[in-house]
């Protein structure tokens, strides 16, 4: 279903999700109906990402993911990866002082694999400084992929298990969830993504087991701090079960 753009619904302060995801889609596309390059589509998603997460931290929510950059992107031609890391790092080194001035702790998730050396030593220095905020948690996944976390996971099971560390048959899903990039951060209660595809495309596939899904057509260059509250207030109106009886969303 998708989220409705326009009038925003007075929000429920007691049952905003404590944890929202999204899968920010559609910068490019966004930019070619507009005759620009595809990397002024990035660059304008950038700007998305900072309404984003003062958005978040506004309405109140405790956990905001963002897809920053799947393991698949490095497919992309060449110049549109070089224009992202570029925007990456530009980001971190600009809006850094902000958010941590603000409270924002910043944490990453993904593979350093294929990564520019600079870009992760700038991932890691982002995450010290703000690692003892206790406002906003915002989570990058960078170089991202949920099958290659799940395999990452379950080899280190495996490694443990091998050398005697843990009892193979004792291995539960809690262990498992331990070992996943994720460890500390609830599943996400909400998962929002732009530019009108409905799919998950790989991302937090452990975590959304019981996570609703809210899909918005406007590109992410578009989105706003009013569809972010779309959203949530979409989510308010959905009965969560868990497998069990009728629940209304709740914090």
């Amino acid at each position: 279903m998708a989220a409705p753009e326009d009038a925003v619904p007075p929000l429920d302060a007691n049952s905003v999700p404590r944890h929202v995801a999204i899968i920010m889609d559609g910068n490019g596309r966004w930019a070619e109906q507009r005759s620009l390059p595809r990397t002024e589509g990035h660059r304008r998603g950038v700007a998305s990402v900072r309404t984003c997460v003062r958005a978040a931290a506004e309405l109140g929510i405790r956990y905001l993911t963002l897809y920053a950059f799947s393991s698949e992107n490095w497919r992309r031609p060449r110049n549109e990866v070089s224009e992202l890391m570029v925007l990456l790092k530009r980001f971190i080194r600009r809006d850094l002082v902000e958010m941590h001035e603000e409270n924002v702790q910043l944490r990453v998730i993904g593979s350093e694999d294929h990564a520019e050396d600079e870009v992760a030593k700038l991932m890691r220095e982002a995450v010290h400084l703000t690692r003892n905020n206790t406002g906003l948690v915002l989570t990058v996944a960078f170089n991202y992929g949920a099958r290659d976390e799940i395999v990452r996971a379950a080899r280190a099971l495996a490694i443990k298990a091998h050398e005697g560390e843990i009892d193979p048959a004792a291995i539960d899903a809690e262990q498992l969830e331990d070992h996943l990039d994720t460890a500390g951060l609830p599943e996400p209660d909400l998962l929002i993504r732009t530019g009108g595809e409905q799919r998950i495309s790989n991302f937090l596939l452990w975590q959304c087991a019981y996570t609703e899904f809210v899909f918005c057509h406007a590109f992410w260059p578009e989105f706003t701090k009013e569809m972010l509250a779309a959203a949530v207030a979409e989510y308010q109106h959905r009965e969560r079960r868990f497998g069990g009886i009728k629940a209304r969303c709740s914090a």
